[in-house]
């Protein structure tokens, strides 16, 4: 099977991929710390940091082994909620190299064997990025690969041989994951071919140069007829005065395509989930990452609900969602079929068909709260 966890920490975006072989993939292990009544509470409670609880769910979903292991790390953009913040209270590594928090947090409890992200090696797009959270990051990076504990790479959009079935991938030849873009480089859907959205930097104002979010990395993972899409913070709607081309969801939507289970972008943050993209993916299952009283903004599930955009039922599902948020949405979210919990998708072997499986976030029982489907992969 092909198992995605959408884990809830109440603190930022992470996402354990386990391929049908066992080879695991983690999207994303945010430490965020904003807190209610804007910001999710803790979960499942305070007592541990988001780094722990992520390590810790990875070791219960990943019982095949006898050691578990990371495979394949993956940053899709640097910000605290996707890959951790320093914190006065952030602990040092026992190797004293660096503080613990998301990534660096989770790897002192379970190894990762490669890291991905959009910077490295240089981390010098679109301008050099020396923050604290960067030079923790880096120091990280530095220690575990002098000590051969860790590889580190750049993802490269176009390429499907980058994460790969480290385990018996001959059994699986239906299985890829494709790169769709980093850094305003986008596949164009045809071979490994990309071209460059974003406009050449010393032509363009640096009020204008691209952000953080634009910046994201995405990926689509198929299995035999099952698509999966899963992008960042990336944007769909520029602010206003601003080029056109920060619209980086279009483009993407244009190489990715239909697929059966999407992740909104930017937490469906009122920039993102333009209308474009919302019918070019058409998914049967949609999963909102929110954490905050604006995820989702109220035009995004309105188009995430529409089927003038697509006519085919979906089913809406997200991890948290605060009670500001429901008083001001309303009627729209109570459409949702789970507010509440980590989300499992769970692809049946061959890809044919596929389950959502809703789990309890309040503890570490994983008890399963509603389970929908089965859904016919396309």
């Amino acid at each position: 099977m092909l198992d995605i966890h959408q884990i809830n920490t109440g603190r930022g975006n992470s996402a354990l991929l386990i391929f049908p072989d066992g080879t695991s993939l983690l999207v994303d292990a945010g430490a965020s710390n904003v807190e209610p009544p804007r910001g999710a509470t803790r979960v499942p409670d305070g007592s541990r940091t988001p780094g722990e609880w992520i390590a810790r769910y990875a070791r219960r979903m990943m019982v095949h082994d006898a050691e578990p292991v990371i495979d394949y790390g993956v940053v899709t953009h640097f910000h605290p909620d996707h890959m951790g913040r320093i914190c006065p209270d952030s602990k040092t590594s026992a190797t004293g190299a660096y503080k613990l928090t998301g990534f660096t947090d989770l790897a002192e409890r379970i190894q990762i064997r490669t890291m991905i992200d959009r910077g490295w090696p240089d981390y010098d797009y679109p301008a050099p990025r020396d923050s604290e959270l960067m030079q923790n990051y880096r120091a990280f990076l530095d220690y575990q690969g002098a000590h051969e504990e860790m590889q580190v790479e750049r993802l490269e959009p176009g390429r499907r041989d980058q994460i790969v079935l480290r385990r018996a991938p001959e059994r699986y030849p239906n299985f890829e994951v494709r790169n769709i873009a980093a850094n305003g480089e986008v596949w164009t859907g045809v071979g490994t071919a990309t071209r460059r959205h974003f406009p050449a930097l010393d032509a363009t104002p640096e009020e204008d140069w691209p952000t953080e979010n634009q910046s994201s990395l995405a990926i689509r993972v198929t299995y035999g007829r099952f698509d999966y899409y899963t992008g960042g913070d990336l944007p769909g709607h520029p602010r206003p005065g601003y080029p056109d081309w920060q619209d980086v969801e279009t483009p993407v939507a244009k190489a990715v395509g239909s697929v059966d289970a999407a992740v909104l972008n930017h937490h469906g943050n009122r920039d993102s989930t333009n209308a474009f993209f919302v019918s070019a993916l058409r998914p049967r299952v949609w999963i909102i990452p929110a954490r905050m009283a604006d995820h989702p903004g109220h035009d995004v599930i309105d188009r995430m609900y529409s089927t003038r955009l697509y006519p085919e039922p979906r089913d809406v599902f997200s991890i948290n969602m605060i009670d500001a948020n429901k008083m001001v949405i309303g009627e729209l979210l109570t459409r949702l079929k789970s507010d509440q919990g980590h989300i499992v998708i769970r692809v049946v072997e061959g890809g044919e068909q596929y389950r959502v499986i809703i789990l309890d976030d309040a503890a570490e029982n994983f008890h399963v709260t509603a389970v929908h489907g089965p859904y016919a992969a396309r």
